[in-house]
């Protein structure tokens, strides 16, 4: 299957399950994988015939700058149902959410959630 892959996609959100957390926000990454056919898009190079990356961008800002989550699986999980409904010609979809920072007292690059959804 064809894709569409926006990587490092960077927002600034609220979402955590401590209070400090969703007061004082932090950085998230996010990388998108959209499934779909490309080859009428390919063609025609109409935008209209295929996800438009700019609205779609746009889309997963709003989720992640005006909602708050205590999980960042349940952010991804918004995320893929939000574009899936939102764009009917979407297959799959895999968000992947990256917390770099959390508020924990061990050493690393931070967290990551995946998930993929299909159209039922």
């Amino acid at each position: 299957m064809d894709k569409i892959i926006m990587s490092g996609m960077q927002f600034y959100g609220y979402h955590g399950v401590y209070p400090e957390e969703n007061r004082l926000g932090q950085r998230y990454t996010l990388d998108v994988e959209m499934h779909l056919p490309l080859t009428k898009p390919g063609k025609s190079d109409n935008v209209e015939d295929t996800v438009n990356y700019a609205e779609a961008y746009e889309v997963i800002q709003n989720i992640v700058e005006r909602k708050v989550f205590k999980l960042i699986e349940a952010l991804a999980e918004e995320v893929a149902s939000v574009l899936l409904s939102t764009y009917t010609v979407i297959n799959e979809v895999t968000v992947r959410v990256r917390k770099p920072h959390p508020p924990v007292p061990i050493h690393f690059e931070g967290v990551a959630v995946e998930i993929t959804r299909k159209r039922v």
